[in-house]
């Protein structure tokens, strides 16, 4: 099965670009198209895509609120975030809303394309500008719950770039078990995203750093 891909861009000629880029791979779908974060929200809703490339900035609701909603509301639904500047606040303010990463909109077609394939798998990568941008600035959980130990090997296999499945070979388990215990780790933490648990899995030592996406 393909990947399903909406987009959501205030921008046209956006859409049609990513559109354009996107349909060269016989991997991926884009089922839909959204103009602001509202109609993201309402046609995630309906469609059930596994990733939203959210655009930050849109008028009426931006990227940020709409990737807090869906993360909340569609828990399967990996959000990348888009934006045209990695020093932006809004950055910041999409991770810890639960987007699993960022792009920059000079992004190659390449790159958009693996950040793609990596988010529907589960994976966690940053560039180390963002990586370290993000631990200065993504706030640590308050509280965490105690993880089991299964849990934290599947957190430190999270934040180590494998992919759910991945994770299920190295633990020899199944795939729905991977994302079960993702789900009880980001409940646990009090998290929105992988991306978030893979940078406390650095802050406590469990890894040394997260992979380099570049």
């Amino acid at each position: 099965m393909p990947i399903r891909i909406l987009i959501a861009d205030d921008h046209a000629v956006v859409r049609q670009g990513l559109r354009m880029f996107l349909s060269l791979d016989p991997d991926l779908d884009v089922i839909g198209e959204a103009v602001d974060g509202r109609q993201a929200i309402q046609l995630a809703g309906q469609l059930n895509p596994d990733v939203v490339l959210m655009d930050l900035l849109m008028p009426g609701m931006g990227g940020v609120e709409a990737t807090g909603i869906i993360r909340r509301d569609l828990p399967d639904v990996e959000v990348i975030a888009l934006t045209s500047v990695l020093e932006d606040n809004s950055v910041i303010g999409a991770i810890r809303a639960g987007a699993i990463g960022y792009l920059l909109k000079d992004t190659e077609a390449d790159e958009l394309i693996n950040a793609i394939k990596s988010a529907a798998a589960g994976q966690v990568q940053l560039s180390p500008k963002a990586a370290a941008r993000l631990m200065r600035e993504v706030r640590a959980p308050e509280s965490p719950e105690a993880l089991t130990e299964r849990e934290t090997e599947v957190l430190r296999l999270l934040a180590m770039g494998q992919s759910n499945k991945e994770i299920a070979h190295t633990l020899t388990i199944g795939e729905k078990t991977v994302k079960t215990h993702v789900s009880n780790i980001l409940s646990k933490l009090n998290v929105s995203s992988r991306t978030q648990a893979a940078l406390h899995a650095v802050r406590i030592g469990l890894v040394d750093s997260l992979p380099d996406r570049d």
